[in-house]
């Protein structure tokens, strides 16, 4: 269809306008809506630029002038390298003075979202589907500013100061092992709990563990020995020794109340946990965190262990003899003699045990590695090892199940592990949260709800206290009168203070009882690599490398 002609001469009628016709349609202004964004984004740069300048005034006012960093990386400070710490930077740390402060997370991502959210968003940003971020400030809220003492002095005034610190572990630790777990506990309800658990850790009870982990560490050293001789190339010990001492500690503390498959599915899990106590993690326990995972394994070992309580009691009660700690904990508190508390729940009882695998699944699996570690590399001491285990054992009856008698005559045996935990510490430090402000020092108080960390290290390789700090020498211990005895209070492998470890007399005995069935059945060799002497810090220390060892049977004249 041909369309009208049209008029496209200037003479064209202009149509007739009425100004407020057109009045009533809304029309967008682009100029409007590029003002409205330029003015939230200018305003948003303002509020982030002064949170920036905020955090670096707030962390140079917290620390004075104590050594560190005069500035810190914006929002995150040294989170980074905490990631993944190593030895190395712990000890320019502890090296650059008895007190130092550094940053983690310096500032409140709290304040940053509140402020984010109350800016008043310009109209063209209205339509904007956001969904509401859900998050437990708490868990955000990290101990950010973080003053490291590297000092006996200093150390020690932290860890028995309990009216202004309280030992926070890492930050996840409350969500891991429970906040109401009784680690955490303060003051007079701390002691009173800790009055009836040292009752675990008699000689009368550590008498009923012996046994178990003689045939534990027996059946264990039979499997490596076997392994092998089908394969004679060096392997890690590393993840055998943990799982040895899950083995060990879940027999020890539960014995036959907790089943087979409860005992492997606990050991099979406990390292996510593990690895979910470093000293930084992810904050928040969402799906696909380590702390999630952790959290998620804490509830099945919790459920095992409260069956395993609850079986004990039932036990007890029918008139059976103890086997294992739970055992002689219920039957302890129907003893005449018995003051504490009774009432222990099982749930209760089930966070004091899941306690307990924590401190001997990590530390005492630390120990034992480089207690191997440190034997073979020293065939000196090795021998001298070798030889009193031939005297104790009466005549080389090796078959005979080691016993506490046993034990108390191998001096040279337990000054040795005294000495391996000193040169290689398992735990070179724990976390402490300032409940107010702590006048650590004359000149310097650390601000409330700070982390002040004691470090062990420093103490443990004193050259005054322990002349050749970083040598193996176990004969330190045997003089009554040398320096090393005549200072208990620089010996810090197992802390000070009110939270000072409970089970430390368990946790030597194990590391000496194992060692003594490996010495008197076994020959073994460590292989070195480069990594060998290198520290990689889990939670706490392991050699890089796993301990690389060939295990052969020992032939015995």
């Amino acid at each position: 269809m041909a369309s009208a002609p049209r008029d496209h001469s200037s003479a064209a009628a202009i149509p007739s306008f009425t100004p407020d016709v057109f009045d009533h349609i809304p029309v967008p202004s682009l100029l409007s809506a590029s003002h409205s964004s330029a003015t939230w984004l200018y305003t948003t740069l303002a509020v982030v630029l002064a949170l920036l300048a905020l955090e670096q005034s707030v962390y140079r006012y917290k620390k004075r002038h104590l050594p560190g960093d005069n500035w810190t990386f914006p929002i995150i400070g040294k989170f980074a390298d905490s990631m993944k710490p190593t030895m190395e930077g712990y000890l320019k740390q502890w090296n650059s003075g008895a007190l130092s402060a550094l940053s983690v997370f310096n500032i409140l991502l709290t304040p940053l979202l509140t402020a984010s959210r109350e800016l008043c968003l310009p109209p063209c940003c209205t339509q904007i589907d956001v969904a509401p971020v859900k998050f437990n400030p708490s868990a955000i809220r990290m101990r950010s500013f973080i003053v490291m003492a590297s000092s006996n002095e200093y150390s020690r005034k932290i860890l028995n100061s309990p009216t202004h610190a309280e030992p926070c572990l890492v930050h996840s630790a409350k969500q891991i092992l429970r906040p109401d777990n009784w680690v955490f506990l303060t003051g007079k309800v701390h002691v009173e709990y800790r009055r009836v658990l040292n009752g675990l850790f008699t000689r009368k009870a550590l008498g009923i563990y012996v046994g178990i982990q003689d045939t534990i560490a027996r059946k264990y050293l039979k499997q490596w020995l076997a392994e092998a001789a089908a394969d004679p190339s060096p392997k890690p010990i590393m993840m055998t020794c943990r799982d040895m001492n899950m083995e060990t500690s879940l027999r020890v503390f539960c014995g036959s109340h907790i089943d087979d498959d409860a005992a492997r599915e606990i050991g099979e899990k406990y390292w996510s946990i593990t690895v979910a106590l470093e000293l930084v993690n992810f904050p928040l326990a969402i799906p696909g965190t380590k702390v999630y995972r952790a959290i998620q394994c804490r509830k099945v070992a919790l459920k095992h262990l409260e069956t395993a309580a609850a079986r004990s009691k039932r036990a007890m009660a029918a008139g059976k003899e103890p086997e294992c700690m739970l055992d002689h904990w219920v039957h302890s508190m129907e003893e005449p003699s018995y003051k504490g508390r009774k009432d222990f729940s099982d749930l209760e009882m089930a966070m004091v045990v899941f306690s307990f695998l924590f401190a001997s699944q990590d530390a005492m699996s630390s120990g034992l590695i480089y207690g191997f570690q440190h034997l073979a590399d020293h065939p000196d001491i090795l021998a001298k090892v070798r030889a009193e285990q031939d005297k104790a054992r009466a005549g080389g009856d090796y078959e005979r199940p080691v016993t506490l008698e046993m034990l108390d005559d191998m001096p040279y045996l337990r000054a040795f592990v005294r000495e391996s935990l000193r040169v290689k510490p398992p735990v070179t430090m724990v976390p402490y949260k300032t409940t107010k402000a702590f006048p650590i020092a004359a000149d310097y108080t650390v601000p409330a709800g700070s982390m002040v960390i004691p470090s062990f290290y420093n103490s443990l390789h004193d050259a005054e206290v322990f002349p050749e700090p970083d040598e193996l020498l176990p004969e330190r211990w045997l003089d009554p009168q040398g320096s090393a005895n005549q200072n208990p209070k620089n010996y810090l492998v197992f802390g000070s203070g009110p939270h000072k470890c409970i089970g430390l007399e368990y946790a030597m005995m194990n590391m000496a009882l194992v060692l003594a069935d490996a010495v008197a059945l076994c020959e073994f060799e460590h292989v070195k690599t480069e990594k060998s002497d290198k520290v990689q810090i889990i939670a706490t220390l392991f050699p890089q490398d796993g301990c690389l060892m060939k295990f052969s049977p020992r032939h015995r004249s």
